[in-house]
């Protein structure tokens, strides 16, 4: 006789495991999800095995799930493998090659197609790699990472992502009830190093949703944003953004070094977006102010903590709405203005073929080996407008259309 009843097993709300007897427990996760799982033994080794969800799956049905699972196991019979073909359910491997297979078709970078899977052949597939796709479990994932994390973080981070990404795709397929446990995943792998500590980004996949969503209203900080995002530069550069530095006629931006955090004078090719966006602003220009994005208090130019605010209350509004927000996968934190120049990066990295010190330039990053640095004294503006152009194209370009007169607040 087990030791549940049905009455008991509903009754039961507090996360953790429910002895029923003979392996059978009943699982109550942090967010009040109900499962059966059979936990077995077989040469020394132990597992816990799925037997169905508790709105599904009926007590008695529970035990005599148990019971096949007790025999399965004892006859040398793995139930899960059994369950996988019963179903039709790819192995890890198997559903790593189709997600490969459809992603590829959108990427132009070569390079990066083939880093894809060979990351997961050379770390995931010898772990998990035959493993049901349904069975894959945050241990198993965890101890993959862990053996790279501190020696190899940037690999480490990428594994993450793309074994994320054939999970989720497993769920959203029906192959799998749940995605894994990310954050807890995450608080079980060692601290890297500190200087290992990149700003939050949004994937350049949700950029398009973003911005759909930022256009949706025009504040002084939602246009310096935008701003941001189309001329990937940094925070401080759009903020302290001068008129007397913009010759729109030239097509050119040119920041002076004092402004710059290379202390290096740097000057942006605008794309056609970036010029109607810039001719907008005009409508905007205050008396007696440089500033092309001038913050509420006379004089002065929008704070940080502007953009900072308007990305968390975007991310809090798309939350409630019922939408996923704006977060940065691997971090699993709110992205950042900042982080809008790595989504740059990653998009030109992975669906361009425009060289790495095209990207560079662009940036504005200080080519730190001295010999290269003073041999390349170019900026690439000619290299660097059909990129812009392209990046622009890629974000939907500017708005464009008639000046909306700015909400009285500036995000």
């Amino acid at each position: 006789m087990g030791k549940l009843t049905a009455t008991s097993a509903k009754a039961l709300t507090a996360p953790g495991r429910y002895s029923d007897g003979d392996g059978l427990e009943l699982l109550i996760g942090r967010t009040g999800a109900k499962s059966w799982v059979v936990r077995v033994q077989k040469d020394g080794k132990r597992r816990d095995i799925g037997a169905g969800s508790f709105k599904k799956v009926s007590l008695a049905e529970a035990r005599v799930k148990a019971v096949k699972i007790r025999s399965q196991i004892e006859a040398g019979i793995d139930p899960v493998a059994e369950r996988r073909k019963a179903r039709g359910i790819p192995s890890f491997r198997e559903a790593a090659a189709l997600v490969h297979a459809e992603q590829k078709k959108g990427w132009k970078n070569g390079k990066h197609t083939d880093q894809w899977i060979n990351t997961l052949t050379a770390y995931a597939f010898p772990a998990f790699g035959d493993v049901s796709v349904a069975g894959i479990d945050a241990a198993a994932v965890r101890d993959v990472l862990a053996a790279i994390w501190l020696t190899k973080p940037e690999t480490a981070r990428r594994l993450r992502q793309r074994i994320r990404t054939v999970i989720d795709w497993s769920v959203g397929k029906g192959y799998r009830e749940a995605s894994l446990a990310w954050p807890v995943i995450d608080k079980a792998l060692p601290k890297q190093r500190a200087k290992v500590k990149p700003h939050p980004s949004l994937p350049y996949s949700e950029l398009l949703g973003f911005l759909f969503k930022l256009r949706e209203k025009e504040t002084m900080g939602r246009l310096a944003l935008e701003a941001l995002i189309l001329t990937a530069c940094r925070s401080a550069e759009v903020r302290g953004a001068l008129w007397p530095e913009i010759d729109l006629e030239a097509k050119l931006w040119r920041i002076p070094a004092g402004r710059m955090k290379g202390g290096v004078d740097h000057t942006i090719p605008l794309c056609d977006a970036s010029v109607a966006h810039f001719e907008r602003m005009k409508a905007h220009k205050r008396e007696n102010n440089d500033l092309v994005f001038p913050g509420t208090s006379k004089g002065k130019s929008l704070s940080d903590m502007t953009l900072t605010k308007l990305i968390r209350d975007m991310h809090a509004a798309d939350l409630k709405a019922g939408g996923p927000g704006f977060m940065d996968p691997v971090q699993n934190k709110i992205a950042t203005a900042h982080g809008f120049r790595s989504t740059f990066a990653d998009w030109i990295n992975e669906q361009t073929s425009f060289p790495r010190e095209i990207r560079e330039a662009a940036l504005a990053h200080v080519n730190q080996n001295k010999v290269e640095a003073a041999y390349s004294r170019t900026a690439y503006l000619d290299k660097r407008r059909p990129m812009m152009e392209a990046w622009a194209a890629y974000c939907g370009g500017s708005t464009g259309g008639n000046v909306v007169q700015l909400v009285n607040k500036s995000a």
